[in-house]
């Protein structure tokens, strides 16, 4: 993915839904109208067969790590996939607590829930990663919600352009970045701490203790 890419994708949430919100303040109704806005609140399938509203179900006051896949992908996704696993195992008993991890389809209409599972179960996929897929019309706005687009047609049109970095964000507090897929995983980790409030915390406690 080149530099480019890169900051198109971190500017896509403030360029479609609004301003990127870091205040660790919870939100108010009408930043929470903005969230459900910028994320279209679609239906999409879960790799074990469960249906969920994206935003409603899946986002809506979690800390959340979101990325954009497909079974076919080859290049660069492997090694994306294998650093999911390193961030699975990283998480340990904070994935599926206080960190939920998605990977959606880019390809939905070939990535069935059934090839999501079979897929999901080859990674390793714990509870708290869900690989999602849905109507194509659906995914489509969910990409340009999350800010994995480009305004030029041409390479819009390339799947490849969507899969190199991670949404990462905290929905309660409205703080949102994101960080390439390919970093290493504790740098990813670290910023999912970044945005996750319980984590700062803890970590300024720890800081400000006496010796």
């Amino acid at each position: 993915m080149n530099t480019r890419r890169m900051v198109i994708g971190g500017l896509g949430l403030a360029a479609v839904g609004g301003t990127l919100g870091y205040g660790l303040a919870p939100k108010s109704p009408s930043t929470t109208r903005q969230a459900e806005s910028r994320f279209p609140d679609v239906p999409v399938q879960a790799h074990d067969g469960r249906q969920f509203r994206f935003y409603s179900d899946l986002v809506r006051g979690k800390v959340v790590a979101i990325n954009m896949m497909y079974v076919q992908c080859e290049g660069s996704c492997p090694a994306m996939i294998a650093n999911l696993r390193r961030l699975q195992s990283l998480l340990g008993e904070r994935l599926g607590r206080d960190v939920f991890l998605y990977s959606i389809s880019l390809q939905p209409a070939l990535d069935t829930t059934e090839v999501l599972k079979d897929y999901a179960e080859r990674q390793g996929a714990r509870p708290g990663w869900l690989f999602l897929t849905g109507k194509e019309a659906d995914i489509r706005r969910l990409r340009y919600g999350l800010g994995f687009y480009d305004p030029v047609p041409e390479v819009d049109d390339d799947l490849t352009s969507h899969i190199g970095m991670l949404r990462i964000g905290n929905d309660r507090t409205n703080r949102w970045t994101m960080a390439p897929a390919l970093c290493d995983a504790e740098r990813i980790i670290a910023t999912i701490n970044h945005v996750d409030t319980a984590m700062v915390a803890t970590a300024y406690q720890r800081a400000t203790a006496p010796a």
